[in-house]
């Protein structure tokens, strides 16, 4: 044909709407493939909006998360700022302010009120221009007060009646957000005309202190840094976990592509587009749902802590980290999960067997997180805790248990044979693909190791945060006292607690120093000792009397103390005068002498119901009227019935009226620390918030794998499959890998927990502890399991035979 001058056929070209040679693509080919998959997931009809918008809202449920958690340090931050703007410089500082025309005295008067703090200030002004508070735009005159918005809310209301009661002044305005620390907080300030420095009061030039923070104990950024990481990284897996929704119908378009031409470096970049997109769309949902809540925060308050919206901005770096690392996470998973399936043009290589999954390699992972824990050395106090090594050895724990439950799941459902026709389904389901079902239980199962560990650290590191204070509950559960005052209001207190509803008993005291009378040479001290008036009864409490009647007076002593007692006698010395004005020496005013009875016996002290041992001179008020005693003090230890409702908020009442800046405390056998406290708080509120997303993540990815399957459970209850049987099967597939991750996750807790603790130094104190959080875990799993039912139920009609 050739020799006949007839042309050869030219070769066919490629089908319309194939791509162009590879050589012809390079960096604007690859590109426009991304564009093409982005295509796809924006425009690929009902069912590629349905799993697009499935995976923007899994992916922005996490990301509106993480903004939050980027808040944090400006919240933290915020809060300290608003601390310092309304703190007074320290006592030392304000002992050398002279009155003037800018200058005002105050007083905390602060009180509590049915277990929430009520802060609050008395204010007089020195002159015409004095300072104000931040958020106080004019101070309140004597009997008026402003107040925060909460508290105005409570006062206005019937449950706040007591509390009206007991601040007694009129409210004139409001504090300003400036002003507080939180929207929630209860705060005011109440003018007055009577307070002075001798009653108490400090005097200031101004508000605003740059008082330095106290550095973190060392076991505290440990357990910090764990905080962190536990609820954050599984945050990060439910992200990675939503990206994938729908893979199952994306490898089947991928297919269709791969007949008309794709090869499969195309095919993953057009994949890639997809996950990107979606990722895209869930922080612009992740961003809406942030801003959303954002004004809502105000009005949230968890353990007596709540934010201004304003405070809640998430720190550039890490918002800039969150909005770059989520899509290039999304491609990766995406490349990754795309290796295990062969796509070609007839079809996906999905449900045949596939190979068993290693597991050495998964070991790698948690086993090098251990060993980087380990290498850290024990962490005390007074070291420097260096906080990058260990959340390093931590996500390296919590990620490897992701790794290994794949494996397990597998290893198990292999096994499992027989059984009722759920039971099979189930399992026939699982064997044939585990990934969804397990990647659905990831989340909670990282969750659940690392609640164990830190919950583990916390019982360790307790006894080191708890003070005994000495204090017994079983004599007394208030007391009450006074920083300054006399004898007629050390009375007023005794008699008017005695009246007191709920009141059952009352132990008060006048206290006061007194003085040795005379000169002393240039380098002694003036022999000073402590004067305690109370009745026989009240000094029972305090002393071991061989005998008491109203006129006795006492030489209290503290046993083993010989150097203290041999001072008291310097001044307690029977038949002799002590000076009740002790400033009598230093101002040169009148001295008021009295003379300890010649009668007087030496006792030895006992402890009193609030954990002290008084020594000095003790006295019935018939030997000495406390009314003589020009700087007395009072002290009030009282027992209340707990039958009584509201009997403390009375015993406030009664202090309140008796001078508003009495302070009334609750007798505890333990202080906590504060710091531990306020960590422990931070760890409430992240784990609610971190279990509401997982719960919430979940429902939507079990919703996902339902509707992947929504054909096949419509075709089974055409062929006359019950409609039970399937929702068994289902509950059967959520509860194999539920159980599986669950026993997984107590062995990664349990085993990170202790190495924790050996860090720390510390003892396993508990070890049933996984119990709460295994069945927290489960009940979660559960919860969602249920809330999916209605879906499964209507998923399982004729329609779902349809096909577009």
């Amino acid at each position: 044909m050739t020799l006949l001058g007839h042309r050869k056929a030219p070769a066919p070209g490629p089908p319309p709407g194939a791509p162009p040679d590879r050589a012809r693509r390079g960096f604007g080919g690859r590109i426009r493939d991304l564009g093409l998959g982005i295509r796809f997931a924006a425009a690929g009809g009902r069912e590629g909006w349905v799993r697009t918008l499935l995976t923007g809202l899994g992916v922005g449920l996490g990301v509106a998360l993480l903004f939050f958690a980027a808040s944090v340090p400006q919240v933290i931050d915020a809060r300290s700022e608003r601390v310092s703007a309304r703190t007074t410089p320290n006592a030392m500082s304000e002992a050398w302010v002279r009155p003037s025309d800018t200058t005002l005295v105050w007083i905390d008067a602060g009180t509590e009120y049915r277990g929430d703090t009520v802060g609050g200030q008395l204010l007089r002004p020195d002159g015409a221009r004095p300072p104000l508070p931040p958020g106080v735009a004019q101070l309140p005159g004597p009997g008026a007060m402003v107040v925060s918005p909460a508290l105005r809310d409570l006062l206005g209301s019937p449950d706040g009646a007591l509390l009206k009661e007991r601040l007694g002044h009129r409210v004139v305005g409001t504090i300003a957000d400036e002003g507080l620390l939180g929207p929630e907080e209860f705060f005011y300030y109440a003018g007055s005309d009577t307070l002075t420095p001798a009653m108490g009061g400090n005097r200031t030039a101004g508000y605003g202190s740059d008082d330095a923070r106290e550095p973190l104990h060392p076991l505290l950024v440990v357990l910090v840094v764990m905080i962190c990481v536990v609820l954050l990284v599984p945050v990060a897996i439910f992200i990675a976990t939503a990206v994938r929704f729908g893979g199952d119908r994306r490898d089947r378009r991928l297919a269709a592509l791969r007949l008309v031409g794709t090869d499969i470096a195309m095919t993953r970049r057009i994949a890639a587009g997809e996950a990107l997109f979606g990722a895209v769309l869930g922080l612009v949902v992740g961003l809406g749902v942030f801003l959303a809540a954002r004004p809502l925060a105000g009005g949230v308050q968890l353990w007596n802590l709540s934010a201004f919206p304003a405070d809640l901005v998430p720190v550039p770096a890490l918002a800039t980290l969150i909005v770059l690392s989520v899509p290039v996470a999304a491609v990766a998973v995406t490349l990754v999960a795309l290796r295990s399936v062969a796509i070609e043009p007839l079809g996906v290589v999905r449900n045949i067997r596939p190979r068993r999954r290693r597991l050495w390699w998964r070991l790698l992972m948690p086993l090098a997180g251990i060993a980087v824990l380990a290498m850290i050395g024990t962490v005390r106090e007074g070291n420097v805790a260096d906080p990058y090594p260990i959340a390093a050895g931590a996500i390296l724990v919590l990620v490897g248990l992701t790794t290994l439950l794949p494996w397990l799941v597998e290893a198990v459902v292999s096994l499992l044979r027989g059984g009722p026709v759920p039971w099979q389904l189930a399992a026939r389901r699982l064997q044939l693909s585990s990934g969804s079902a397990t990647r659905a239980v990831s989340g909670i199962t990282v969750a659940v190791a690392g609640a164990i560990a830190l919950q583990m650290m916390f019982a360790g590191m307790h006894e080191d945060f708890l003070r005994p204070t000495g204090q017994d509950p079983t004599r007394a559960n208030i007391t009450v006292s006074a920083s300054a005052g006399d004898g007629k209001l050390a009375q007023r207190m005794i008699d008017d607690f005695r009246g007191t509803k709920g009141v059952t008993a009352v132990i008060g005291t006048v206290e006061s120093y007194v003085t040795r009378p005379g000169a002393v040479g240039p380098y002694e001290i003036q022999p000073t000792t402590t004067l305690t008036i109370g009745t026989c009864a009240t000094l029972r409490e305090l002393a071991a009397l061989p005998s008491c009647r109203d006129g006795d007076a006492f030489v209290s002593h503290i046993r083993g103390q010989k150097e203290g007692n041999d001072w008291v006698d310097e001044t307690a010395r029977p038949g002799k005068p002590v000076d009740l004005n002790t400033r009598s020496v230093d101002d040169g005013s009148k001295p008021v002498r009295w003379t300890l009875p010649a009668s007087a016996r030496t006792v030895e002290a006992r402890t009193d119901p609030v954990g002290r041992e008084i020594d000095g001179i003790f006295a019935t008020p018939g030997a000495l009227d406390p009314r003589r005693m020009p700087l007395a003090s009072t002290t009030a230890t009282l027992r209340v019935d707990d039958r009584v409702p509201d009997a403390e908020e009375y015993v406030r009442n009664t202090a309140a009226r008796l001078d508003p800046t009495m302070r009334v405390r609750t007798v505890k056998d333990v202080e906590r620390d504060k710091q531990y406290a306020s960590v422990q708080t931070g760890l409430l509120i992240g784990g609610t918030a971190t279990v509401a997303l997982i719960a919430a993540s979940m429902l939507v990815s079990q919703i996902e794998q339902l509707r992947e399957r929504k054909r096949l459970l419509s075709v089974l209850v055409a062929f006359g499959t019950r409609r039970s049987t399937l929702v068994w099967s289902v509950l059967w597939q959520t509860a194999v890998p539920v159980v599986l991750g669950t026993a997984l996750a107590v062995a990664g807790g349990l085993t990170l927990g202790a190495v924790l603790l050996h860090m720390i130094a510390k003892q396993v104190t508990d070890p049933w502890i996984f119990l709460p959080f295994a069945g927290t875990g489960v009940a979660v799993i559960l919860l969602v399991t249920a809330a999916s039912m209605p879906p499964l139920w209507r998923m399982m009609r004729p329609e779902g035979l349809r096909s577009e």
